[in-house]
């Protein structure tokens, strides 16, 4: 079953409750024909470990704010959830909650897992907007799937504002991409939904040779593939990448 604005599949989409990224890149990311509806998790907690823990125990609650719309893929837009929870338990709620619906579910961690295997990348950079504990958690969960983190760049600012992350100006990841040049890598991974990246990408889709990838850019590839129940694969992930279907949308950055 379609619906008018989407021929290709309806996303659903979960969003942590304050993030200010994921529906601006979203936008652009994916391909027309295909559309999403959002939902959000919600957290009364203080910290945002706290936050992000309360978020995937709620995972298979969340589902709910969908209730029988014809979605065809669910992607939950949250990767630092994915670390605290640990790759047994985030493969396990992930078949409990596919088996329940009967349609692929994704998160931003998976998603970015899947393009590093498509690529066949093993030596791997991270771009962390974290804070010293978070940070650690991310390289223990992408060690855990098989990845060995070669090199990383921190792009954490402490501040005042409403979020650390999602405040974080446009410019602060092309800042800590850069440190990594040089590095033997064979793919780098832009950390966190949160983060603004796409302009980044856009000016350095490589760094040397290798893909410079962010959490929402490989959840956009991996939820269209899913939407089209297709393989993920290299090719398509590079063309989006190297700005297929997205680049000539970006609006132009803020000084």
């Amino acid at each position: 079953m379609s619906v008018a604005y989407a021929p290709d599949g309806l996303l659903g989409v979960l969003t942590p409750q304050a993030n200010t990224t994921v529906e601006p890149e979203l936008a652009l990311l994916m391909p027309r024909g295909t559309a999403w509806i959002n939902g959000r998790l919600m957290s009364g907690r203080a910290t945002i470990a706290d936050r992000l823990r309360d978020y995937f125990r709620n995972y298979a609650a969340s589902m709910e704010q969908f209730a029988n719309a014809p979605v065809g893929a669910v992607a939950f837009a949250c990767t630092g959830a994915s670390y605290l929870a640990g790759v047994a338990k985030e493969d396990a709620t992930i078949a409990e909650i596919e088996g329940r619906h009967g349609i692929p579910v994704l998160t931003a961690a998976t998603a970015v897992a899947d393009a590093l295997r498509a690529l066949g990348a093993r030596r791997i950079g991270l771009v962390s907007p974290y804070d010293e504990a978070l940070d650690a958690a991310s390289v223990d969960y992408w060690t855990a799937r098989g990845f060995t983190v070669a090199a990383k760049s921190s792009a954490w600012h402490r501040s005042d504002a409403f979020h650390p992350i999602y405040s974080l100006p446009g410019g602060a990841s092309q800042a800590a991409l850069d440190r990594l040049a040089g590095e033997p890598l064979d793919a780098v991974v832009m950390l966190g939904t949160g983060m603004p990246t796409l302009h980044t990408i856009a000016r350095s889709p490589r760094l040397g040779s290798a893909p410079v990838l962010s959490c929402m850019l490989c959840l956009a590839w991996r939820s269209v593939v899913a939407l089209a129940g297709g393989t993920p694969d290299a090719a398509s992930l590079l063309a989006m990448v190297d700005g297929g279907g997205w680049r000539d949308r970006l609006p132009t950055p803020a000084a």
